[in-house]
């Protein structure tokens, strides 16, 4: 939803779906539904406390209007744990006068399959119409009268005083589907109190009460926005190709479920209270990943799809001129050791959150453990998932050693069969070469890869995951050189060298909040409170973090919002209320 009152990308029943509307990557032929006022305003836009419902308020010389958006849901008792909620797949736009007389557009010009496709729409009547063409179908509800401008297009001006009401609903339904039914003004009313009811209860159950509570509540909401129903996959971000540098190619689809985040939002879910869907997660997350351990990958579908070819779609000029658009993702294919680790990492805290690791899932992490074995020593496309030759990535080796090292303690402490005394020596194996080619003999701080003298921000993970103890001095010496050499404005980039692409990126936004989480774990607390509060003012006016900001400007960089951006700054919060905490505990003494 844009300052301007206007949807621009919208993939209705699916994150990883044909979007609907898509100006975002094309502003000529991509589609978009807008409700403005008709001449000069001002804007301001707030989510209602504790929900995902949008309220943006227009004010012009004539009057005053309020426009509230949602994605209406009902709650059932019906589903699994983690699947209550119940969407309509409806967009649902409910307008009101708060002051004078305003003249409002109406502006409805869908298209599909990326906006390659001009659809066709039917009017019912002046008040109801079906889109059609291709595999997808829309219907379209008002409360005011339509006027057909085009093949598949409307375009209205309205009128709307104070005290009044109107409302749009769009609905997806496959042209093979029953149409949606048609909506009262009352039930419009009815279904945006509810949602809001929803997430105002679901958001009082978070059980955080640190400082930046409301930063907190947001991410968390934004983690379950991401959330698909019913499968419990959380997406990366909602959106693809938008640029890590405006005009350049580092456009991804990130539509997806990486196994890299899943310890992370598993760690979020469980500590801010959300068991059900930590459980309704993990539960996607054994059902995706069951099968031969060697065929792990990176990424997966929301549904558990395994096969997601990146193609690129020529025919569209991008967000802001940015080139390719792209669909799906290649780094599907990758080899990225640290996926191993990020799985054995989640088992391991499912496990201290009381879950249940059966046989079958245990059988699998006995194998994963030996396909580390086997590959371990292998160089790999790394954590960032590099596009030209792999590499000895520290980060990596770190997080193969974390497979292991889980795999030990989920076997001592569920007393399951394993090779114990053959697993403690292939984990000291791995430290051991770390130990010996993992670190600057100058600076003493962690490289990026053995041998290459670069530096990287994922080597702040080697403290975060416990490979070394918060006061290794290697700890202190990564973190002053990534201020050092990574830094700007306190902003944090990903690593220093190339990885086969053109261009530059800005500064990553979740590897701040893990600088800030070292921070506070050196007891450097002050600073560490310093920086999160510079990372949170990068947020959009509605609290929004992208995956990464322009260090210059402020600018919003990267997919939006970002889930690894969000629960960095859960972890990081955290991180603080424990450093702070340690802090009073030691005065107090």
């Amino acid at each position: 939803m844009s300052r301007h009152g206007s949807v621009d990308w919208c993939c209705f029943h699916r994150f990883d779906a044909r979007p609907v509307f898509a100006r975002l990557l094309d502003w000529e032929r991509g589609g978009y539904v807008r409700l403005a006022p008709n001449g000069p305003h001002s804007v301001s836009r707030r989510y209602i406390p504790g929900t995902n419902v949008l309220e943006t308020r227009f004010e012009g010389e004539a009057g005053v209007l309020v426009v509230t958006d949602c994605l209406p849901v009902r709650s059932s008792d019906d589903g699994p744990a983690g699947e209550s909620l119940q969407p309509y797949h409806q967009l649902l736009r409910l307008i009101r006068g708060e002051a004078g007389e305003v003249e409002l557009i109406f502006a409805f010009h869908p298209r599909f399959d990326y906006g390659l496709t001009v659809p066709r729409l039917e009017l019912d009547g002046d008040r109801l119409g079906r889109v059609f063409g291709g595999a997808d179908g829309l219907a379209v509800q008002t409360s005011f009268r339509m006027e057909q401008s085009e093949l598949c297009g409307c375009d209205t001006l309205i009128r709307v005083r104070a005290g009044e009401e109107a409302f749009v609903a769009i609905s997806y339904a496959a042209p093979h589907e029953p149409q949606p039914r048609a909506l009262e003004p009352d039930d419009a009313r009815q279904r945006v109190e509810a949602t809001i009811k929803y997430w105002e209860e679901w958001s009082d159950r978070c059980q955080y009460s640190g400082p930046y509570r409301n930063a907190v509540v947001r991410s968390a909401l934004v983690l379950k926005a991401l959330t698909n129903h019913p499968t419990g996959a959380i997406v990366a971000a909602p959106t693809t190709s938008l640029p890590e540098t405006i005009g350049g190619v580092r456009n991804w689809d990130y539509r997806y479920t990486w196994l890299r985040d899943a310890a992370l939002n598993l760690y979020a879910l469980f500590r801010l209270g959300y068991t059900d869907e930590a459980h309704a997660f993990m539960a996607w997350l054994q059902r995706t990943t069951a099968g031969r351990a060697d065929q792990l990958q990176p990424l997966y579908g929301v549904g558990g799809e395994r096969l997601v070819p990146e193609v690129e779609i020529a025919e569209l000029d991008g967000y802001r001129g940015s080139r390719p658009v792209r669909v799906g993702n290649a780094a599907s294919s990758q080899l990225q050791l640290d996926t191993y680790g990020e799985l054995l990492d989640t088992a391991w805290l499912y496990h201290r959150h009381g879950g249940d690791i059966d046989g079958v899932f245990w059988d699998l992490l006995r194998a994963v453990v030996e396909v580390v074995e086997a590959r371990w020593e292998e160089p790999d496309e790394g954590i960032w998932e590099v596009r030209d030759a792999r590499r000895h990535f520290v980060s990596s080796k770190a997080m193969a050693w974390v497979a292991v090292d889980r795999a030990v303690r989920l076997a001592e402490a569920r007393h399951l069969p394993a090779g114990l005394a053959h697993w403690r020596k292939l984990r000291q194996q791995i430290r051991q070469r770390i130990d010996q080619h993992g670190s600057d003999a100058a600076t003493g701080a962690f490289l990026r890869s053995f041998g290459s003298g670069d530096v990287d921000a994922s080597s702040l993970l080697l403290s975060l995951t416990r490979f070394v103890a918060p006061n290794d001095p290697r700890v202190r010496a990564t973190v002053e050189h990534i201020e050092r050499e990574l830094s700007t404005n306190g902003l944090v980039s990903r690593y220093a060298g190339g990885d086969g692409l053109p261009g530059e990126e800005g500064a990553f936004v979740i590897c701040s909040f893990w600088l800030i989480g070292n921070l506070a774990l050196l007891g450097e607390i002050d600073r560490a409170q310093e920086l999160f509060e510079r990372v949170l003012a990068c947020a959009n006016d509605v609290g929004l973090l992208a995956e990464e900001i322009d260090p210059d400007t402020g600018e919003c960089l990267g997919n939006f919002p970002q889930a690894f951006s969000h629960v960095g700054l859960i972890g990081a919060a955290f991180n603080l209320v424990h450093a702070q905490h340690s802090r009073v505990t030691r005065l107090v003494k």
